[in-house]
């Protein structure tokens, strides 16, 4: 019989959540990528001539650690750092040409590494998983009093549409 902590739901979280890591890392060193590298270089995407505090808050990490993947991409000639004009003590992130490029092969990634997680579940099924998943997100958030992340009612939307 198997030891009931492997049964467990957490743990089931844990191990799934380890394998889905290691798989988008796999994908994402196909791109010369780390993963967290990708989520700045697509809020750049969105939004070009971020500052450092607001990239940290958008990525829920410590400016240092934002700082040190700014750092990271800089190296890779991926984004640079601006002084913004009047208070050099302002500095703003932008994308570079080599890094808008690498922007727009993410979403091919994140894409393969969905399909991958959820090949052989239907709709319903996959419907159903985010919704349970949501859920769980939800219990943890409250419990941590943090945010939850996307409302519900805004990611039914999207859950309808796919149905």
């Amino acid at each position: 019989m198997k030891d009931p902590v492997q049964k467990s739901i957490g743990y089931r979280l844990t191990h799934t959540a380890r394998l889905q890591k290691a798989l988008s890392a796999r994908l994402l060193a196909n791109l010369g990528l780390f993963p967290g590298q990708e989520a700045v270089i697509k809020l750049l995407c969105e939004e070009d001539g971020r500052t450092m505090g607001d990239l940290a808050g958008a990525l829920r990490v410590r400016p240092p650690t934002a700082s040190k993947t700014i750092a990271r991409l800089t190296t890779q000639g991926l984004v640079e750092r601006r002084a913004t004009d009047g208070d050099g003590r302002l500095v703003r992130v932008f994308l570079s040409e080599a890094g808008r490029e690498r922007g727009a092969s993410i979403d091919a990634v994140w894409e393969q590494l969905e399909s991958e997680m959820v090949a052989g579940l239907d709709n319903k099924e996959k419907k159903r998983l985010r919704k349970l998943l949501r859920k769980v997100e939800k219990n943890l958030a409250l419990r941590l009093g943090a945010d939850g992340g996307m409302d519900d009612e805004a990611e039914s939307a999207d859950d309808d549409e796919e149905a």
